[in-house]
Protein backbone atom coordinates (compact mmCIF):
# COMPACT_ATOMS: atom_id res chain seq x y z
CA UNK A 1 0.00 0.00 0.00
CA UNK A 2 1.43 3.42 -1.17
CA UNK A 3 0.41 6.21 1.18
CA UNK A 4 -0.10 9.75 -0.10
CA UNK A 5 0.48 12.80 1.95
CA UNK A 6 -1.17 15.85 1.90
CA UNK A 7 -1.11 19.51 3.70
CA UNK A 8 2.40 20.52 3.12
CA UNK A 9 3.29 24.03 2.13
CA UNK A 10 5.57 26.82 2.67
CA UNK A 11 4.93 28.61 6.56
CA UNK A 12 7.01 31.05 8.58
CA UNK A 13 8.61 30.15 11.49
CA UNK A 14 6.35 29.83 14.52
CA UNK A 15 3.48 28.74 12.17
CA UNK A 16 1.57 25.67 11.92
CA UNK A 17 0.02 23.15 9.44
CA UNK A 18 -1.97 19.66 9.36
CA UNK A 19 -0.90 17.41 7.72
CA UNK A 20 -3.45 14.56 6.71
CA UNK A 21 -2.86 10.75 4.93
CA UNK A 22 -5.32 8.64 3.65
CA UNK A 23 -4.92 4.74 3.85
CA UNK A 24 -7.69 3.06 2.11
CA UNK A 25 -7.86 -0.83 0.97
CA UNK A 26 -6.83 -1.56 4.63
CA UNK A 27 -7.72 -2.69 7.60
CA UNK A 28 -6.89 0.72 9.02
CA UNK A 29 -7.94 0.40 12.54
CA UNK A 30 -5.89 -2.37 13.28
CA UNK A 31 -2.43 -0.84 11.95
CA UNK A 32 -0.02 1.08 13.35
CA UNK A 33 0.35 5.01 11.52
CA UNK A 34 3.30 6.72 11.38
CA UNK A 35 4.97 9.98 10.01
CA UNK A 36 8.03 10.68 8.90
CA UNK A 37 10.45 13.31 7.00
CA UNK A 38 13.35 13.40 5.51
CA UNK A 39 15.30 16.48 4.74
CA UNK A 40 17.86 16.91 2.22
CA UNK A 41 21.11 15.29 3.12
CA UNK A 42 19.49 13.80 5.63
CA UNK A 43 18.19 10.22 6.46
CA UNK A 44 14.52 9.25 6.85
CA UNK A 45 13.36 9.43 9.93
CA UNK A 46 10.59 9.27 11.88
CA UNK A 47 8.35 11.69 13.63
CA UNK A 48 5.21 10.72 15.07
CA UNK A 49 3.20 7.44 15.28
CA UNK A 50 -0.08 6.17 16.73
CA UNK A 51 -1.00 2.56 17.22
CA UNK A 52 -4.22 1.15 17.06
CA UNK A 53 -5.12 1.76 20.67
CA UNK A 54 -3.46 4.97 20.49
CA UNK A 55 -0.20 5.09 21.87
CA UNK A 56 1.90 7.45 20.61
CA UNK A 57 5.41 8.06 20.14
CA UNK A 58 7.35 11.51 19.21
CA UNK A 59 10.78 12.48 18.02
CA UNK A 60 12.58 14.14 20.54
CA UNK A 61 12.82 17.04 18.26
CA UNK A 62 9.16 17.53 17.94
CA UNK A 63 7.65 16.48 21.39
CA UNK A 64 5.20 19.25 22.58
CA UNK A 65 4.88 20.77 19.21
CA UNK A 66 3.22 18.17 17.26
CA UNK A 67 0.48 16.32 17.52
CA UNK A 68 -0.87 12.46 15.55
CA UNK A 69 -3.96 11.61 15.97
CA UNK A 70 -6.24 9.26 14.04
CA UNK A 71 -9.62 8.52 12.08
CA UNK A 72 -10.50 5.42 12.25
CA UNK A 73 -14.09 5.83 10.34
CA UNK A 74 -12.05 8.16 7.62
CA UNK A 75 -9.07 6.23 7.40
CA UNK A 76 -6.67 8.91 7.91
CA UNK A 77 -3.79 9.89 10.13
CA UNK A 78 -3.17 13.94 10.89
CA UNK A 79 0.02 15.21 11.61
CA UNK A 80 -0.65 18.60 13.68
CA UNK A 81 2.26 20.93 13.29
CA UNK A 82 2.79 24.21 16.07
CA UNK A 83 5.55 26.13 16.52
CA UNK A 84 7.57 24.60 13.31
CA UNK A 85 10.26 25.99 12.91
CA UNK A 86 13.23 25.91 10.12
CA UNK A 87 14.66 22.78 11.17
CA UNK A 88 11.31 21.22 10.77
CA UNK A 89 11.88 21.49 6.58
CA UNK A 90 11.58 18.16 4.88
CA UNK A 91 9.50 16.56 2.69
CA UNK A 92 7.11 14.43 5.24
CA UNK A 93 5.64 11.01 4.78
CA UNK A 94 3.22 8.92 5.93
CA UNK A 95 3.06 4.84 5.92
CA UNK A 96 1.28 2.18 7.87
CA UNK A 97 2.23 -1.75 9.18
CA UNK A 98 0.55 -3.95 11.76
CA UNK A 99 3.92 -4.29 13.23
CA UNK A 100 4.20 -1.43 15.79
CA UNK A 101 8.80 -2.12 15.02
CA UNK A 102 8.07 -1.74 11.34
CA UNK A 103 6.36 1.71 12.10
CA UNK A 104 8.58 2.96 14.58
CA UNK A 105 11.81 1.44 14.66
CA UNK A 106 14.60 1.80 12.07
CA UNK A 107 15.02 1.16 9.52
CA UNK A 108 11.68 0.81 9.17
CA UNK A 109 11.34 -1.76 6.34
CA UNK A 110 8.17 -0.61 4.59
CA UNK A 111 7.60 -2.29 1.25
CA UNK A 112 7.43 0.92 -0.63
CA UNK A 113 7.37 4.79 -0.09
CA UNK A 114 4.29 6.67 -0.92
CA UNK A 115 4.67 10.89 -2.64
CA UNK A 116 5.29 12.69 0.04
CA UNK A 117 4.31 16.57 0.75
CA UNK A 118 7.22 19.24 1.06
CA UNK A 119 7.17 21.41 4.02
CA UNK A 120 8.84 24.54 4.16
CA UNK A 121 9.72 26.94 7.24
CA UNK A 122 11.28 30.11 6.23
CA UNK A 123 10.13 33.77 6.80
Amino acid sequence: VQLQAFGGGLVQPGGSLRLSCAAPGIIFSINVMGWYRQAPGKQRELVAAITSGGMTKFADSVKGRFTISRDNRKNTVYLQMNSLKPEDTAVYYCNTDRSYRVVAIPPYNFGSWGQGTQVTVSS
